[in-house]
């Protein structure tokens, strides 16, 4: 591992969904700004998988298309470990990722999500008005508060 603490980037979604494609849309953006301790990685779907991946990073942030209207357009929270209560481990959620990394692999990174406010989930290419502009918003958000934040631990 480098000296600098090292952080994962989870951009999740589907670009042939419209604004589902908000979190890849966010990592093709933010790509070119982050430092070299940085990594990205695109999903349709968080699985049991990528737990082995997080255990090898200081901090994650899952970024993602929501379905809730955010005043800001988008929100950026602290995500915590969460064992999961659905039957399937095909598609998980950003807590049981966490709560399996810390379980099989006694890690804990930190973690925060980064939900950004779409509106059209149909079967499209290309991100709706509404999304571009969220996009744009949370971009700014990260880069001027988030960024630097990371980079400086």
């Amino acid at each position: 591992m480098s000296e600098n603490k090292r952080t994962l980037l989870f951009g999740i979604g589907n670009c042939g969904r419209a604004d589902d494609g908000l979190g890849w849309a966010f990592l093709d953006e933010i790509e070119r700004n982050l430092p070299s301790n940085f990594d990205i990685e695109y999903r349709y779907q968080l699985q049991v998988e990528d737990a082995e991946i997080a255990q090898n990073y200081d901090t994650i942030i899952f970024i993602d298309a929501h379905i809730a209207t955010f005043d800001s357009g988008f929100e950026w929270k602290i995500c915590i470990p969460k064992a999961s209560d659905t039957y399937t481990s095909h598609e998980l959620n950003p807590e049981t990722i966490l709560h399996l990394t810390k379980t099989i692999y006694n890690k804990q990174p930190t973690a925060f999500t980064l939900g950004i406010t779409g509106v059209n989930y149909e079967l499209a290419l290309g991100l709706s008005s509404v999304a571009s502009n969220n996009l744009t918003k949370a971009l700014d958000y990260f880069n001027k508060n988030i960024l630097n934040l990371i980079t400086a631990k």
